[in-house]
């Protein structure tokens, strides 16, 4: 059987398959799993066309990834067959743990992140495969003695974010997210195993930190899309505690939502838990949303009709944290508006805080290499803002008047 196949993709035309390792890797379940899982989770509700999947997305930073180890090779970094099939592996499987609408329900399911489940999950294929990923994991992890594979995969300037960052700005048609991914790619060197970009491409790389934090304040951070995503958290939380059956819940569902006796409490990764886990997706909750539309729980079928017909709830920003009595206000009017309990009244609020991901400076900063050799940090050569993180304060509840 010829494993060696050609796939075609949207944004980069034809996708070539270069190992056998990483057709079986896709044939895998697990890397199928991620056709259910949407790579935007609910933000197809404000950019209709933003419905592909975690697949898509790991197809193609897998191909730009292949695409950099060749221009690598032909500026004369010695990398061998086994360290390229190794670190394709390990961006192909980088989000293979990502649960239910992607980032929207993090930490509900399993309280790790899902780079630690991914890593759960790649362990467990190798064991499958005897110990044919284990460079890769190395890679994955940052153990491997040549770093500059680890930044390939995750870094300032790694695959997954050109990826992401052309992908979604495609399906959600929002063009200014749009990068000069393959200026980026051919201008890459490796500098004592360190990945740094030749000083050409500097305006190139700059475009790329403007467009992302361009797509985390128009698309990924969009309050209607945060709103849809505090609502299905809201619901996910309502089915957990409600007193009245719950309707069309899978078995896999009823695992985690503590809907069946088998459900424990587990402070890790168990190897049932990964098992179950591996067949929850994004059609274990759409099922269970519908189901639920007529539930006898008020809440349960009030949060569940809302977000089927799309009347997203009205969604608050400040710098700091909301105060109590705002908060309580707030609740006291939603029990007169909408005839509900004080304890129904706060399963439907949420405040949180998100965070806009900006350029960070220090050792983990992009490497520019310039026409004399020399190795500079990006932030000395232009004007580039890097300071700390700052968040914003949300509050999410039903518009009331």
């Amino acid at each position: 059987m010829n494993k060696l196949k050609i796939i075609n993709d949207p944004i980069y035309g034809l996708i070539r398959i270069p190992f056998t390792l990483v057709y079986d890797l896709i044939e895998h379940r697990y890397f199928q799993r991620l056709r259910r899982i949407k790579q935007m989770g609910l933000t197809h509700l404000v950019y209709p066309g933003a419905v592909h999947t975690r697949f898509h997305h790991a197809l193609g930073a897998m191909h730009i990834t292949w695409q950099a180890i060749l221009t690598l090779r032909n500026k004369g970094v010695d990398i061998s067959d086994l360290e390229a099939q190794s670190c394709l592996a390990a961006i192909l499987l980088h989000d293979i743990g990502h649960g239910p609408f992607s980032h929207a329900l993090e930490k509900v399911f399993i309280p790790v992140s899902h780079e630690e489940i991914s890593l759960a999950m790649m362990e467990q294929i190798n064991r499958e495969m005897s110990g044919a990923l284990d460079l890769g994991i190395s890679m994955f992890v940052g153990d491997y003695e040549r770093p500059f594979f680890h930044q390939l995969i995750s870094s300032q300037l790694d695959m997954d974010r050109i990826d992401y960052l052309n992908r979604d700005s495609f399906y959600s048609g929002v063009v200014e997210g749009k990068i000069g991914y393959d200026r980026i790619i051919m201008m890459l060197q490796v500098i004592e195993d360190q990945l740094v970009i030749e000083e050409k491409a500097v305006f190139s790389v700059e475009k790329y930190l403007n467009s992302r934090s361009f797509m985390y304040s128009q698309v990924y951070l969009h309050h209607a899309s945060l709103s849809a995503e505090c609502m299905l958290s809201m619901y996910m939380d309502s089915v957990s505690v409600s007193d009245t059956p719950i309707a069309g819940c899978s078995s896999t569902l009823e695992y985690f939502m503590g809907l069946s006796a088998k459900n424990d409490q587990h402070t890790g990764i168990s190897q049932e838990m990964l098992e179950q886990y591996t067949w929850l997706d994004d059609t274990d909750i759409v099922a269970c949303i519908k189901a639920n539309r007529a539930a006898s729980d008020p809440i349960v079928s009030y949060l569940a009709r809302s977000l089927l017909d799309r009347r997203l709830f009205e969604i608050t920003f400040k710098k700091s944290a909301f105060e109590r009595d705002f908060l309580e206000s707030k609740r006291h009017k939603i029990v007169s508006q909408l005839k509900c309990s004080e304890s129904q009244a706060q399963q439907l609020m949420k405040t949180g805080i998100e965070h806009k991901p900006i350029y960070v400076s220090g050792e983990q900063e992009i490497r520019i290499l310039k026409k004399d050799g020399n190795v500079w940090k990006l932030s000395e050569i232009i004007a580039i803002q890097a300071r700390r993180e700052e968040g914003m304060y949300y509050f999410c509840r039903p518009k009331i008047n």
